[in-house]
């Protein structure tokens, strides 16, 4: 029975010996003067010293905090070992929306992912430090981020994905605290112009940055991802755009995120890191 039992605790350990490994990093905000918990997901391979690894920054929706993906997905463990990239899972305040905000000083969320928190995951871990090694994506409030913030930085990320993305955030006056991050549309109409990532397709040209994206035709972001499709499809913007039966919630974001990382995967791929 002891040798049983030591079979046993073998087993255990060698097990642990080759999952994932969850870490919480913890990053100081000098825009916004406060200290931020991000959850990173590294693969089982993460031990070869002698590699560096793609990173995949995975952002929540509103309401949600750096826990929620890994809280809704938990196969996220799962998948890293068998695509053998990180996974960083940022912090983006319950309703940040991940731009940086002109009338809260506390909300300078594009500055922090960009700046400094990028600048603390590849001093912390073994990444690839270029654009091929990056990629980014989001759900709802973070699909919109995403975006965001790809289209703006494409030097920053090579591919980005949204999946229930709030695209279009003008439709949505009254909602998710979007006026407490940029004061109220009827009197600000013009920085919410600004910052609804469907008038930034302007910044893409050609196949620079990859781009996947998907929404449930009963998601009431739907029309907003069927509008982008059509934006990019007028101005001859490559991407992959999948619509299918689904609602807003974690039964379509479980499915959703198969698509998208296998999407990442083949990217950091075609990169040949």
């Amino acid at each position: 029975m002891k040798k049983v039992f030591v079979l046993i605790f073998l087993i255990s350990n060698a097990i642990n010996l080759f999952a994932s490994q969850i870490d919480t990093l913890m990053v100081i905000s000098e825009s916004m003067n406060k200290e931020l918990p991000n959850l990173v997901i590294l693969p089982d391979s993460y031990g070869d010293k002698n590699k560096a690894f793609p990173v995949l920054y995975l952002l929540h929706g509103a309401f949600g905090n750096f826990g929620d993906w890994l809280h809704k997905v938990p196969q996220l463990k799962e998948y890293v070992d068998t695509y053998n990239f990180i996974i960083v899972c940022p912090d983006g305040g319950y309703t940040s929306w991940y731009f940086d905000s002109p009338v809260d000083e506390k909300m300078q969320y594009e500055t922090y992912i960009t700046k400094e928190l990028l600048r603390s995951v590849e001093k912390n871990y073994k990444t690839i430090p270029n654009r091929s090694g990056r990629a980014i994506a989001g759900l709802s409030m973070g699909g919109h981020g995403a975006f965001y913030l790809a289209f703006k930085h494409q030097d920053i990320w090579g591919a980005a994905g949204s999946t229930s993305g709030g695209l279009d955030i003008r439709p949505f006056p009254s909602r998710w605290d979007i006026s407490k991050r940029l004061g109220s549309y009827a009197e600000n109409k013009e920085v919410w112009e600004e910052n609804s990532v469907i008038n930034l397709v302007y910044l893409l040209t050609g196949d620079n940055l990859k781009l996947i994206f998907d929404c449930g035709v009963d998601d009431f972001f739907y029309d907003a991802n069927k509008r982008m499709h059509k934006k990019l499809l007028e101005r001859n913007i490559p991407h992959d755009f999948i619509e299918r039966p689904g609602e807003h919630n974690v039964k379509y974001w479980d499915n959703s995120i198969k698509y998208q990382l296998l999407f990442f995967d083949q990217f950091f791929r075609s990169e040949k890191l």
